[in-house]
Order: structure tokens, then C-alpha cells, then sequence
């Protein structure tokens, strides 16, 4: 390996996208040139560039995540003789450019080989015929059907990620039997559990940001489309128009107001709160019981992989119990990459099965591959039980015409910042008509 710029130790961040990483961004300064953006520097050899989210929390700390996608990079580049320079972007707060936006726009002009990417980012660009089609890979034979489903845009396959990111939520189970609280199952019980909370001292029960409590409403949204026998045709009735995503929404907006009017979530400071930062050290202190996050967020150390209290993560509640949410992030390579070629054969080496091993075992997290499997930590198995058992909802699916996960984001952050239900399903049914060909 040669002049590997941000490498390992090097504040890269894994394969954790739809995790604390994802969302990491930061602002272009008043030149215009982005101030947080490190670039990788040029070598004598062959260089595959490789754009992703930095580390954020805590740059310098040892980080499975980051570890277990550095030893599959390594793996290509000691077989194929290249090096990866990776090509970093972090933000410092809020009012800074979102890592979707920077991705987006790197993508469109050709500035890198390879690309971590968001479910949103993954759509929009394999719509725009940005990413470079990868089912003929190898390794795309052996990926779990949801995986295809999830990915693949206008019949290509456009993304393939190291891991099968599932968000739960995260609890303090010590403080539940503190008050004789049993782990809620659905809308209701979860309500009933914030009040007991809030009625014992615990002003605010759930820790919040503004990127992660959409995964509330998918739950209540699409636990039956996804779990009662009839999800390809109640999709094509939403592609078609014939239902509406407003009306599959609504209860979730409905229960996130109530927890905002309740003061069992602080919506105004959520609304400007970075992932984990925000909400991570009043958890930790066992101050807050619940939070919501994602699955590698048990395992590392610079999350939740080392609380003084047991942990337990269960699936968000729904009409269906708890229900696990799976958004779709992945690797791509553009379709106009300069070293396409080279970019190709690194993919074909870290989402094979033998890399896939080494990032699930290091990392303990769900595979891509219908071909590797890893036992989860005690503090999991609620979630990967359910998973297991095929009850899920995905929080991103290239088969509906309005993407989901980055949109419901964003209605959500206008719920927090004080808009109605009413006006968040006026924008659901906007974007609905647009897709239709409305106006």
C-alpha cells in the first residue's frame, strides 16, 4: 500500500452510512472550496478513488466499523496491485451542506471511482443513469433478495453495501425494570412506558436528532405492506396513484406529535442535533432510557458498544409488535468513473463472500450475502430475531416511485420545526403527484 491518504487510522468512516456517519456533512466555505473535504493525494501507482462520510464522533477512537471495511479495501488493493485514496466529508453542525448533497454533486461531474451512498442518493443517481450497472459481479449472485429490491433502479443494479443496516430502538433496560416497565410493542404501550418515564422525574424520555425518527413512522406506516401478503400490489397501487402515501403516513406523524406535545421527545432540539452527539451522552448516563439508532451502534465503542447498564434493542412499535427498519445504503462506482475498470474489480473483492466474512465477523452485523451469517451480541437479538423471522419494514425501496427514506426525513425535520400533520401530508401527496406527472 502506498500513499493512502486517510486511510485506517486515518479518520476514515465504514460502512455504517445509514448509521452515525451517514449523516456527516459539512458546509463549502465563502471561496467556495469545501473546508472539511480532505482530499487524497496522487500516486505513482494506479489510484481507485473512493468517496465516503468521516468518522464524526470520534475521529482519533479505535472503531469496528471503520476496521472491518479498511481490512476488505485492503484486501483488494494487495490483490489487484492499486491503491484506494479515500476522499472524506464531515460537518460541523446543522446549518452545514448535507454529506447527500456533496455526494450528489461529486457523482454528477465524475470526481470519484467509488461511492458510499445513502438510499436517497442511490435512487436519484441510479435514475440519472450516474451509476454503473452491478449485477454482473460475482458477488451480486449471492446477495440476499432484499438487497436486489432495495437496489436496483430501472432494472439495474446500482449499489451493493458490506452490511444490511437495521434500526431499532435502543434501551435502557435497568431503568425499565427500575419502574416495572415492560419492552412496549405497539404505539400505545410506547406512550404509556414515555409517561411512567416522565411521571417518575426523567423530563424527556426519548433522545432524539434530526435524521432518525422517520424510522418511527416507517414502522407504523408499513409494517402490513411489508408483512401481510400483498406488498408488490400495494406498491404498484401507490406507484399507480390509486393509494395514497399520505394516508400510510399519517399514523406515524399523528404518534410523533403526540410525542412532541407530550415533552417525551424535545423536538426543538432535535430539529438541530447531530446523531449520537446530541442525544449519545444523556443515554449513556442513564439520564435518557430510550434512543433510536442503528444496528453497528451496539458493537462500537465510539456509540453505544460500552454502556454501564444492559442494553437491549427491540423493533420500533407498530400494529404488527416491534418491527425492525432496514434502509438500503451501498457502494457504487459512476458510470463515468476514470478508473472504472479498476473501481469494478475493487467492488467485485470487498462484497465477495471471503470479504463479506471478514467485515461481518470483525463487525458482527447482518451480511449482504445469503452466504455469511454471524452471531449477533445478547443485546441484538431481540432485533436480529425478528429479522430473522423475515418481519421488517425497509425504509427505502427502489420499486416506489417517491423515495422514501431521505424524503420522510425530510417531512419529519418540518414536523420538528412546527409544522402540521396536515401540511407534512399535503407534502407526501405532492410528492406523489409530481411522480405521477402532476404538478
Amino acid at each position: 500500500m502506498k500513499n493512502r491518504k486517510n486511510s485506517g487510522t486515518g479518520r476514515w468512516a465504514a460502512a455504517c452510512l445509514a448509521g452515525a456517519v451517514l449523516l456527516a456533512a459539512s458546509a463549502c466555505g465563502d471561496d467556495g472550496v469545501n473546508r472539511n473535504l480532505l482530499p487524497s493525494e496522487k500516486a505513482d501507482e494506479q489510484v481507485v478513488n473512493l468517496f465516503s462520510p468521516m468518522e464524526k464522533t470520534d475521529p482519533g477512537a479505535e472503531n469496528v466499523a471503520r476496521s472491518a471495511s479498511e481490512l476488505t479495501v485492503v484486501m483488494a488493493e494487495e490483490r489487484l496491485g492499486v491503491s484506494v485514496a479515500y476522499i472524506t466529508y464531515t460537518a460541523e453542525d446543522y446549518r452545514d451542506k448535507t454529506y447527500d448533497e456533496v455526494s450528489l454533486d461529486r457523482a454528477r461531474n465524475d470526481m470519484d471511482d467509488l461511492y458510499l451512498l445513502n438510499p436517497d442518493t442511490i435512487l436519484t443517481l441510479g435514475a440519472e443513469g450516474k451509476l454503473m450497472d452491478l449485477s454482473g459481479l460475482d458477488s451480486a449472485k449471492n446477495l440476499r433478495e432484499i438487497i436486489r429490491t432495495a437496489n436496483t433502479v430501472d432494472g439495474k443494479l446500482v449499489a451493493i453495501p458490506q452490511e444490511v443496516v437495521a434500526y431499532g430502538l435502543f434501551v435502557n433496560m435497568d431503568l425499565f425494570r427500575q419502574y416495572g416497565l415492560e419492552l412496549p410493542d405497539t404505539p400505545q404501550e410506547f406512550l404509556e412506558c414515555c409517561r411512567v418515564f416522565q411521571e417518575n422525574g426523567i423530563e424527556t424520555p426519548v433522545g432524539a436528532n434530526r435524521w432518525w425518527l422517520e424510522t418511527f413512522v416507517f414502522a407504523q406506516a408499513y409494517a402490513e405492506l411489508y408483512n401481510g401478503g400483498n406488498t408488490q400490489a400495494e406498491i404498484e397501487a401507490l406507484n399507480r396513484g390509486e393509494a395514497r402515501y399520505s394516508d400510510y403516513m399519517r399514523p406515524g406523524f399523528e404518534f410523533l406529535q403526540t410525542l412532541i406535545d407530550c415533552g417525551y421527545i424535545d423536538a426543538e432540539k432535535a430539529v438541530v442535533s447531530e446523531a449520537i452527539e446530541a442525544e449519545g451522552p444523556d443515554f449513556l448516563a442513564g439520564r435518557t432510557p430510550i434512543v433510536m439508532a442503528y444496528w453497528g451502534a451496539a458493537n462500537t465503542e465510539t456509540a453505544y458498544g460500552r454502556p454501564d447498564f444492559e442494553l437491549q434493542v427491540i423493533g420500533f412499535p407498530s400494529s404488527l409488535g416491534q418491527m425492525p427498519v432496514m434502509p438500503m445504503t451501498g457502494w457504487a462506482v459512476g458510470a463515468n468513473a476514470e478508473h472504472a475498470e479498476e473501481a469494478m474489480e475493487v467492488m467485485e473483492i470487498i462484497t465477495s463472500d471471503e470479504a463479506l466474512e471478514v467485515y461481518s465477523q470483525t463487525n458482527r452485523v447482518i451480511s449482504p450475502s445469503k452466504n455469511v451469517s454471524v452471531e449477533c451480541i445478547p443485546a441484538l437479538r431481540p432485533l436480529n430475531d425478528r429479522i430473522e423471522a423475515g418481519i421488517y419494514v425497509l425504509g427505502s425501496n427502489a420499486g416506489m416511485k417517491v423515495e422514501q427514506w431521505g424524503n420522510t426525513c425530510q417531512i419529519v425535520r418540518q414536523l420538528l420545526g412546527g409544522a402540521t400533520v396536515d401540511e407534512c401530508m399535503e407534502a407526501f401527496d405532492q410528492l406523489q403527484d409530481a411522480s405521477l406527472g402532476g404538478t
